[in-house]
């Protein structure tokens, strides 16, 4: 009965995606919910682009951010940025080195990375390197916090990080040269463009070309910091990304987005049998066409993967190619001035195609579908979503996933808004092709990861005068999750459905802003507890670790950013804190707790009527020590100065 239940409703959603609607006017509320800002809901029409899941997750954590930030950090990668802004723990291995996520409190595995609204998860590991992600590639930046897997698929099961593009439709051409000078001889490069143009009468281009090289040799004068080894590395960056958007005076859209990306990182270069190379190359293709309420989008990932040790002339060797094809179509079921009611269906097929040596050499081929129904319901005081996504793996069972989120204003004044918010959801994550298919090690017959995923909370905002404002937000989470894998070393780590592991907290967030002619100022405080513990013991040996904090999971996490700016002058201080992060899973053995501070002053002048933009920072301004995962030491203070030359409209 459940199977032939499953099979009903998939067939329903497969013919509404294709069935017409009278109307073709696609309308929405803000592209972020009011409650999430503090603000009165606006059900004013505007036109919703591309893939926009945070549209149809009510109920949950959504931070975005803004461009000032964005701008701040256009030199480094997303662990940076998101180190100092977000409650999210890395496991960092080394400047330039492999940086993985812990979403609030699970794996690395568990946290989707959507570029443009494609999961970029390297899928033989299912998961991102983090330092591989360089904040000028990207538009827009925002961070879905819980379970989102009823609108983005697997791997959702701690948050998403989403990364896009948008367009912009100046006329003319723009050019920006970026440069960077850095301790230990590290340096940056970059050159973007972008331009604008009417093609004929009907059409118009807006584009984005933008090229960068980052070369971190890591010339540390020192060996050692308070005994702790530093490992010496050199990591070499590339990449190109180009963005080509046509717009029809109908509103039909045709979009192509292109990423390219080398990274080389090779540790102890000097040492000649110790020393190990790591070449990541990946090549995204994306095209996207719009039409009214039809979205059609296809595209094409490679990602190739070589590492050696010692000898690099015959390195392991992996290489992994994804077709990917999506279609959805959204209706407007209801419209009005103080209502709307939207339902977006769609459908999403991958073949997934993968060589390497682990797997013995053979080829690899599977497919995977998505079909699923995003229903968003908005009045003047409510928002909620209702979703259910089922997928379709080969030689592999996932399990559906719905979610239901609400969003009610409280308090609707002048001077004070408050919003309740809440969501449960059901969360899954597909085993990696490495868990599945390595030799000897892997298994075919892994059970997908399943949880639940509870979320509760307030927002606040309050304009304390005409200069200050203050908003708040407060949320609760417990998000369980069950089958997690686990390569078992009682089992000559052979990959097992063991562990269950419940991850549950609190954050907290608070932004003062005040503005007063030329004069700007503003303080973002964010805290979170972490609980995340394993809850089942599998064998004799797990008996020891229930009840235990993960590794490398901070129990306390706090972020201080504040600034104040005259005129184009600014000065930030930026801070993360960290309590204790264990390092053995009995919890005997720990880190102690850190506190990173970067002070950045920058200032836009102008020369011969071109703006240029002078950042000085300084990183770790009280030299703080800081332990990576191999337990080596990385860098001490160190300093960096950016040049951003922006050239005027040709």
């Amino acid at each position: 009965m459940v199977k032939q239940a499953r099979h009903g409703w998939v067939l329903m959603l497969a013919i509404a995606l294709f069935i017409g609607h009278s109307s073709f006017a696609q309308t929405d509320s803000l592209a972020i919910p009011s409650s999430r800002l503090g603000t009165t809901v606006s059900l004013s029409a505007v036109t919703v682009r591309a893939i926009a899941p945070e549209r149809f997750l009510a109920g949950q954590k959504l931070q975005r951010i803004d461009s000032t930030t964005l701008l701040q950090f256009r030199f480094g990668s997303l662990t940076d940025l998101l180190t100092l802004n977000t409650p999210l723990a890395f496991k960092n291995y080394g400047p330039g080195q492999l940086a993985t996520v812990s979403f609030r409190g699970t794996s690395a595995n568990h946290t989707a990375v959507l570029w443009n609204g494609i999961n970029i998860n390297q899928p033989n590991l299912g998961q991102t390197d983090f330092s591989t992600l360089p904040v000028a590639g990207f538009d827009k930046l925002a961070v879905q916090y819980g379970s989102s897997a009823s609108a983005v698929g697997s791997d959702a099961v701690g948050g998403s990080i989403l990364l896009g593009s948008t367009p912009g439709w100046q006329s003319g051409i723009r050019a920006t040269l970026g440069l960077q000078l850095a301790s230990f001889q590290n340096n940056q490069t970059q050159l973007g463009l972008r331009y604008g143009a009417t093609l004929g009468d009907s059409w118009k281009l807006s584009g984005k070309t933008f090229a960068y090289r980052n070369q971190f040799n890591n010339a540390y004068p020192y060996t050692e910091r308070q005994h702790y080894f530093l490992e010496p590395s050199t990591t070499a960056q590339r990449g190109f990304i180009q963005d080509l958007y046509f717009l029809h005076k109908s509103g039909r859209q045709l979009s192509i987005n292109t990423w390219v990306t080398d990274n080389d990182l090779i540790i102890t270069p000097q040492d000649t049998i110790a020393r190990e190379r790591t070449r990541t190359q990946s090549a995204r293709l994306l095209a996207t066409y719009e039409a009214n309420r039809m979205t059609f989008r296809v595209g094409w990932i490679r990602d190739v993967l070589d590492y050696a040790k010692g000898n690099f002339n015959t390195p392991s060797h992996t290489e992994t190619e994804r077709l990917i094809s999506r279609a959805e179509r959204e209706f407007q079921l209801l419209s009005g001035t103080n209502r709307q009611l939207n339902l977006r269906v769609g459908g999403e097929w991958s073949h997934y195609r993968t060589r390497t040596d682990g797997y013995g050499g053979q080829l690899i081929q599977e497919d995977r579908g998505d079909l699923y129904a995003l229903l968003r319901y908005q009045t003047t005081r409510w928002l909620v979503s209702a979703n259910i996504r089922q997928a379709f793996v080969t030689r592999f069972n996932p399990p559906i996933t719905p979610s239901v989120g609400a969003e009610y204003q409280l308090v609707q004044r002048d001077r004070f808004k408050l919003t309740a918010k809440g969501s449960v959801s059901r969360n899954y994550r597909v085993p990696t092709l490495n868990e599945r298919y390595w030799i000897d090690l892997g298994n075919p017959n892994l059970l997908p990861e399943s949880g639940l995923n509870f979320e509760g909370g307030l927002a606040a905002n309050t304009p304390l005068s005409d200069r200050i404002n203050l908003t708040t937000e407060l949320t609760g989470y417990h998000n369980r999750v069950d089958n997690w894998t686990y390569w078992n070393p009682t089992n000559n780590y052979h990959v097992e459905n063991l562990q269950l592991v419940v991850a549950r907290g609190i954050e907290f967030t608070t932004n003062l802003t005040y503005v007063q002619n030329n004069w700007r100022a503003g303080l973002r405080l964010g805290y979170a507890l972490t609980r995340s513990s394993q809850e089942r013991a599998y064998d004799a040996y797990s008996q020891d670790v229930i009840g235990k904090q993960l590794v490398y999971v901070p129990l306390h996490t706090g972020t201080l950013n504040t600034y104040v700016q005259h005129g184009q002058t600014r000065l930030s201080v930026q801070m993360q804190a960290n309590s204790r992060r264990y390092i053995t899973f009995d919890n005997t053995q720990f880190f102690k707790g850190t506190t990173l501070t970067n002070v950045l002053l920058e200032h836009t002048a102008r020369w011969h009527s071109v703006p240029v933009r002078i950042q000085g920072q300084v990183n770790n301004v009280f030299d703080a020590l800081l332990i990576g995962v191999k337990r080596n030491a990385l860098p001490g203070r160190n300093w960096a100065i950016n040049l951003i030359i922006n050239f005027p409209s040709l």
